[in-house]
Parts: structure tokens; sequence; C-alpha cells
């Protein structure tokens, strides 16, 4: 069986808690990277481990570096574009973790499954 990629949706999933993250973007998505480690190894309730974890960011997050576990993808530009770019260059089963109504159109509509940011929130 093919091993499942999780793409996240930083942004949106940052986004989606009111904590301030706003005032240090970069420093949200690395802890939301941090957080994201185990879930390579472990999987999700709905989704067992391992997991090709990628981590989409935007914006003043780019930059983070990836971490084992973890890779993260800086998007050039949009960060919805660089997520429906990646689902259609991955050759397996994937997940994207987003509440963007129109990303999760866009990319099941090339076959990924979407949950949402709770999935991967604390």
């Amino acid at each position: 069986m093919d091993t499942v990629t999780l793409v996240v949706d930083a942004a949106n999933v940052v986004g989606s808690v009111p904590d301030g993250w706003w005032r240090d973007r970069r420093g949200a998505a690395e802890r939301l990277r941090d957080r994201l480690v185990p879930l390579a190894a472990t999987g999700l309730p709905e989704l067992p481990g391992p997991l090709d974890v990628v981590l989409v960011v935007e914006g003043r997050a780019r930059g983070v570096e990836s971490v084992p576990g973890v890779h993260v993808d800086s998007a050039p530009g949009s960060g919805d574009d660089r997520i429906v770019e990646l689902v259609a260059e991955i050759p397996g089963p994937c997940v994207v973790v987003t509440a963007d109504r129109e990303l999760r159109r866009r990319v099941s509509g090339l076959g990924a499954e979407c949950v949402g940011p709770r999935t991967v929130r604390n």
C-alpha cells in the first residue's frame, strides 16, 4: 500500500484559532510544523501512519525550515495554488488539511480527500 501524503494548508490551520498568530506568522508556522512531527510516524485516528507530511507556507511564513518528518514547502505565490500543484504531482493517496471551501473543491477534483484543521490541532 502507498504511503499517504498529508498536505497541510499552514495559513488556514494557523488562522483557524485566534491565538495571536498574526503577530508572528513565521513562529506560528514553526509551532504548527513541530506539532505535525509526531503525526508522520503515528498518523491520525482515521488515517494510520506512517504519513508523508508536507506543510505549505506562504507570505511572511516563507522560509520555515523542514525538519525530520515534516517537509516544508514555501509557496512562491499563493499557498492554495501551490497545494493544488502538489496534489496534482503526488503519485499516491493524498489528504489535504484545510477548511477553505474553494481549495477543497479544487483538490477533490484531483482525487484528494480533505479534512478540517481540527484534525491536526491540539
